[in-house]
């Protein structure tokens, strides 16, 4: 079962990305855009493999059609789906605090869950994963709740595959805690999540200040609904639920028993010895804990949860800690409380509709990020000198102006927060958590359209030199004393903070690390920066990219790769290692061994018989080069960014990558879609729809640039 895919419509403002459904009985709005048919796998346009071209041509074709995919707002929406823990939080907060899905929602989800079972019945950490306990399990509980019978054909089949998984008992933590919260579950049958551990001196070790802010943000609102034993009221589903998720009678389960019961499948990071004997003393304390303490810290829970609301308008840093303070602020306010129907309005920035159903994202969207890079593709293609781009150009420009934060928030610092003056965040400006990276990105481009636009007398910049010194001291506040740059924040634990990962699916959540494409993305914004403007902070940016590229060097593997930790995987770090080390000159030689020589030389080694690249999602949890069984082109493109960027020679190494980039290119001008290529703490994919347009493009425009005299067809000679 559908909906008319022909009657939705996307609304993007200020890069606010929503859908909404047509009814029969609306005004004739003029129909979908070209974008809106695209998304929904409803364009007419031919998506046949094109007869290969001139790169010139392949290019020109690239640029038209991704600039038809611009929104008006001017940025690039697309996918940042994948995981498939998200949208069952949001279905089971909705189902307690009785907040209704329109039915053409409804029908979408329980169409997308459909669409993206296995053929065992269940479902996996995302769209790429084995089926797991923790995947089938919330994901079944999402379909009953959306509706769908316990005899529906697909609900059988998930409950058979539960059931051989061991059933719900083994669910790790996440899930626990879920089905705690939907009362499938007992409170007993988790490890205590202790709320007073907010109360605690900022100086103690582990203070959730010291915490990477993704899982500080989770475990906040986690803690509160843990204190307060927050719990959805029996109903009939909750009772069938009851029934349908365990090999055990509920009532006969020994709750206590459980908290460590975790299906070995689903298991990425056991339990260390160090968390375990924190659990015991956590949970010893909550059998003698004091009343009034628990208040006091679900007191200050609160603050920080209402903090959090207010700067971002109820959109949170991401999807899970959206939803639950989203059920806290219900909780402890009601219906009709203003911070609960905030969270109630920004509920569909979070949903996605694609041909096979409605998603929820990563995020409120990858709007800051996508476009950026959009941008640089377009200049390396050399869209800049072309008029035929210039509207398109000015559009993107104009977003990335209205997406850079101008203030910090006030009392930013009470609430752990890094400053935001001055960055740009991975969505939009109303997210307002900002990111080295992303703010490294925004920068750049914007320096870059800067160049371009120059030579236009009647163009005056709106991203002023004052505002664009307050980006450069945005990103020189995210340095790490080891040179190099983080995430979201500056490293603030240590590695034994690691130790105390309690989430079993994930690695690497606890710290927020150095990250060597964090740090490329850093010194070569700086880079940019410094070449344009020079004088100001001169010696200290100087200074800040020595060292990250030093940090590049030290980062890199004896097999000449370095690991990424956002893409998949170590093809996606040497292609930004490889542009770190060409900021200080350092290129392919074969009469040398430094670190570019040896990044080249691992990227060679990976090349495929039929010239491209391609790796598989599990390098990222095995954290070593895993080939996939055929070429990619996004893998593909960032091979042949990182040897150019190398200065590595023409040759058919180069010709041979170019070569299956125009063999794959559509008749379209578009690129097919292939495997998810983007990661998160190293087990989860998670889709960047706009990579498979935007690298291919890049890597053909930049050997264009660096070798116009190459005639470059598929059946160019030499090859």
């Amino acid at each position: 079962m559908a909906t008319d895919l022909s009657r939705w419509r996307l609304s993007c403002e200020k890069g606010r990305q929503t859908w909404r459904y047509v009814d029969e009985d609306e005004e004739d709005d003029g129909g979908q855009s070209f974008a809106e048919k695209y998304f929904l796998g409803l364009s007419e346009e031919s998506k046949k493999p094109n007869q290969p071209l001139a790169i010139n041509e392949a290019i020109q074709k690239a640029l038209e059609f991704y600039q038809q995919l611009q929104s008006d707002d001017g940025h690039w929406a697309g996918d940042y789906g994948g995981p498939l823990f998200l949208m069952c939080g949001l279905i089971i907060v909705c189902h307690i605090t009785g907040t209704e899905f329109t039915e053409q929602q409804r029908v979408e989800m329980i169409r997308y869950l459909r669409s993206v079972q296995r053929e065992d019945g269940g479902w996996g950490l995302h769209t790429a994963g084995k089926s797991t306990v923790f995947g089938t399990a919330m994901n079944y509980v999402s379909m009953r709740l959306l509706g769908v019978g316990s005899d529906d054909a697909d609900a059988v089949r998930a409950r058979a595959c539960l059931r051989k998984l061991g059933g719900a008992v083994g669910i790790p933590s996440w899930g626990k805690f879920w089905l705690a919260v939907l009362n499938v579950y007992s409170w007993d049958g988790l490890h205590s999540l202790m709320p007073e551990i907010w109360l605690l001196p900022e100086w103690f070790p582990a203070h959730p200040s010291t915490l990477w802010c993704h899982c500080r943000q989770v475990y906040l609102p986690m803690a509160y609904c843990y204190g307060a034993r927050v719990t959805a009221k029996e109903d009939d589903i909750i009772l069938q639920l009851r029934e349908e998720l365990y090999t055990t009678p509920f009532a006969k389960i020994v709750w206590p028993a459980q908290r460590g019961n975790i299906a070995k499948g689903d298991v990425y990071t056991p339990h260390s010895y160090l968390l375990m004997a924190v659990h015991g003393v956590f949970n010893t304390y909550e059998w003698y804990h004091s009343s009034y303490l628990r208040q006091w810290a679900l007191d200050k829970c609160y603050q920080h949860i209402e903090f959090d609301d207010v700067v971002t308008d109820g959109i949170s840093i991401g999807p899970i800690s959206k939803v639950i303070q989203m059920l806290v602020r219900w909780h402890k306010e009601g219906p009709e409380s203003d911070g609960f129907r905030m969270h109630v309005k920004r509920v569909p920035d979070y949903l996605w509709i694609g041909p096979d159903g409605m998603r929820m994202q990563g995020t409120n969207g990858s709007q800051l990020w996508d476009t950026a890079f959009a941008v640089q593709a377009f200049l390396e293609a050399g869209a800049g000198s072309s008029k035929e781009f210039g509207a398109c150009l000015q559009k993107a420009y104009d977003f990335l102006e209205l997406t850079q934060v101008r203030n910090n928030p006030a009392g930013y610092q009470v609430y752990y927060r890094h400053p935001n003056k001055g960055g740009f965040p991975f969505s939009t400006e109303e997210c307002g958590w900002i990111v080295a990276d992303c703010t490294a990105e925004g920068m750049k481009s914007v320096v870059m359209l800067h160049e371009q636009f120059s030579s236009r007398s009647s163009h005056s910049p709106v991203v002023t030199e004052p505002r664009l010194r307050e980006a450069v001291d945005s990103l020189l506040s995210f340095r790490n004393r080891d040179g190099g740059f983080a995430s979201y924040e500056t490293k603030r634990g240590g590695l034994l903070l690691e130790l105390l990962n309690p989430s079993e699916v994930f690695g690497d959540i606890m710290v927020d690390y150095t990250y060597v494409e964090c740090t490329s993305a850093a010194v070569q914004a700086l880079y940019h920066y410094r070449q344009r403007h020079p004088g100001y902070r001169d010696e200290e940016i100087k200074t800040t990219i020595h060292r990250g590229v030093d940090y590049v060097r030290r980062e890199q593997r004896f097999d000449g790769s370095w690991e990424g930790s956002w893409g998949v995987c170590f093809t996606y770090s040497a292609w930004f290692a490889l542009e770190a080390l060409a900021l200080e000159g350092e290129s392919f030689d074969v009469s040398t061994t430094g670190s570019a020589p040896k990044g080249c030389e691992f990227l060679l080694s990976k090349q495929n018989e039929d010239g491209g690249w391609g790796e598989d999602f599990s390098s990222c949890e095995k954290r070593w080069y895993v080939s996939s069984q055929s070429s990619s082109i996004v893998n593909t493109a960032w091979a042949l960014l990182a040897l150019m960027a190398a200065k590595y020679p023409v040759g058919s190494v180069l010709k041979r990558g170019v070569k299956l980039l125009l063999s794959r290119q559509l008749e379209n001008g578009d690129w097919p879609e292939e495997e998810i290529k983007g990661v998160f703490n190293k087990t989860c994919a998670i889709q960047y729809a706009s990579y498979k347009n935007v690298f291919p493009v890049w890597a053909l425009g930049r050997f264009r640039r660096l070798h116009p005299g190459v005639s470059m067809t598929y059946r160019c000679s030499g090859v």
